[in-house]
């Protein structure tokens, strides 16, 4: 069922109007500095109820897990349990403060150490850091980790890093801003990475200047590598280390160990994966699991236990912080809830059900989109479609037209190897019926299309604008009220 159109507004500033009446001076005016002052703010002037109805009204116009579903491929937006937020919000966790002594912080020193603990055990790797904020941050931190266990053997030549062509591309950014050279390998006819362009690239002369493989795994194709321990054994062989970008490890959570496959370092999405909230840029949390060999060049501090209890230390050979004090704690929290919550058997069932509700959307969609790579085999958490409609349909206009529709638009154009890609990651937490309505509102869009073409191509109807030129928008945002 499609949501109803929302009445367009008019302009509600009233001279005069305030929400606020201010007591008669009783001191002495002191001007302000001529510096602060401004003739025309344009403000509105607005009573106080109005005001809280505009910014309720602007809220309910929002996006939100808790109201729609929110099929974002390759970024996991999930159901946040409410229980998160009651412990994030207890006094113990709320009030603490980032320079307050370790005696007076035993508690949330716990906690980390406890989710460092965790997040091993989920993992497989023997160390783990707290403190990225983000999964872009994380990997940076991952790549700067295999910079620096290079140069510490004396190996500074080593400065290529491969990178399939199906990566999100926060990858190849993160070695050019480690200082790295990022080197493209293709992928093969199933999806996956082209063995012989992997061997060429870490044989010969170019293994001498292998730092390492950056890979998803599940792949932003939503397919499992099936070759994943001959990539690593080859990258290894050349001397090389392999970072996994964990932000499908939804897929993996209590089935898969990602040390166990080989690889030496990893980032995990704790705000996609361990369900806290995210959007708008943050408030995220990256943190990064290494093998025993690289635990010593961790940013740092990470929380640590003794018989005296816990403690904050300094890796070794750390990198150095990579954020101010210890991460985003109240997200840490969240994180931390959420595992102890669902407990082993809990987590399984999360990739489990993320794999079962991908699967059941592409099995219902597949006539009219079709999931490219991945024939005669199960996508894991997502699947990336290549919807080919009639009268000159894109994805763009698909995406545009779900709006209207009540849901959030999928991921469209990425991977970029895929042609008109739509990419649709369900999660474990929708039902059955939501999934099943979601299909219904795809297939009656391909229906439009050979009935209405225009009704698509001028989507969205049903929001408070028609639709936008993204380019300006992004060139020339409008950030403030005018007037």
């Amino acid at each position: 069922m499609m949501q109803q159109p929302i009445p367009l507004l008019q302009e509600e500033s009233v001279p005069g109007r305030r929400a606020a009446q201010l007591p008669e001076r009783s001191v002495p005016e002191t001007p302000l500095p001529a510096s602060l002052l401004r003739d025309s703010l344009n403000l509105p002037e607005l009573d106080e109820l109005s005001v809280v109805r505009h910014f309720t009204r602007l809220s309910h116009m929002n996006f939100s897990i808790d109201g729609q579903f929110y099929p974002l491929g390759s970024c996991t937006m999930k159901y946040n349990p409410k229980m998160n937020e009651e412990a994030a919000s207890y006094a113990g966790f709320r009030r603490s403060h980032p320079l307050a002594p370790e005696s007076l912080s035993q508690g949330s020193l716990a906690l980390m150490y406890g989710l460092q603990e965790a997040l091993q055990e989920i993992t497989g790797f023997k160390a783990v850091s707290l403190q990225p904020a983000a999964g872009a941050h994380g990997e940076l931190t991952g790549v700067l980790i295999i910079r620096a266990w290079h140069v510490s053997r004396g190996d500074s030549k080593r400065n290529r890093v491969l990178i399939p062509d199906s990566a999100h591309g926060t990858n190849p950014a993160t070695c050019t801003m480690a200082g790295l050279i990022a080197e493209t390998i293709p992928s093969d006819n199933s999806g996956g990475v082209d063995l012989n362009a992997l061997r060429a690239a870490c044989s010969g002369e170019n293994a001498a200047t292998v730092a390492g493989l950056m890979i998803t795994n599940p792949s932003t194709l939503g397919l499992f590598e099936r070759n994943i321990k001959e990539i690593i054994s080859i990258v290894h062989q050349a001397g090389g280390l392999v970072y996994g970008d964990g932000a499908n490890m939804n897929a993996l959570v209590g089935i898969v160990r990602p040390a166990d496959l080989g690889f030496d370092v990893m980032h995990l999405n704790l705000h996609k994966t361990f369900s806290t909230p995210h959007g708008g840029g943050g408030p995220g949390a990256g943190a990064v699991g290494v093998t025993a060999a690289l635990a010593e060049f961790l940013p740092g501090p990470v929380a640590t236990k003794s018989t005296e209890g816990y403690s904050f230390r300094m890796p070794s050979q750390s990198i150095g912080r990579v954020k101010a004090f210890y991460g985003n704690f109240a997200v840490l929290v969240r994180a931390y809830a959420y595992i102890l919550r669902l407990g082993a058997a809990g987590l399984r069932r999360v990739a489990e059900y993320s794999v079962l509700n991908a699967n059941y959307i592409r099995s219902l969609v597949q006539e009219q989109y079709p999931a490219v790579y991945g024939e005669g085999r199960w996508n894991m958490h997502e699947f990336v479609a290549s919807p080919e409609l009639p009268n000159d349909i894109h994805t763009l206009d698909i995406a545009k037209r779900l709006i209207d529709y009540g849901f959030h638009p999928p991921t469209i154009y990425f991977p970029l190897i895929v042609k008109e890609a739509l990419m649709v990651e369900p999660t474990e937490t929708e039902s059955p019926e939501t999934l099943e309505a979601f299909a219904r509102a795809l297939l009656s869009i391909a229906e439009e299309a050979r009935e209405n073409p225009e009704l698509i191509k001028s989507a969205p109807h049903n929001t408070p604008v028609g639709r936008l030129d993204e380019t300006a928008a992004a060139r020339k945002p409008v950030l403030c009220y005018r007037g």
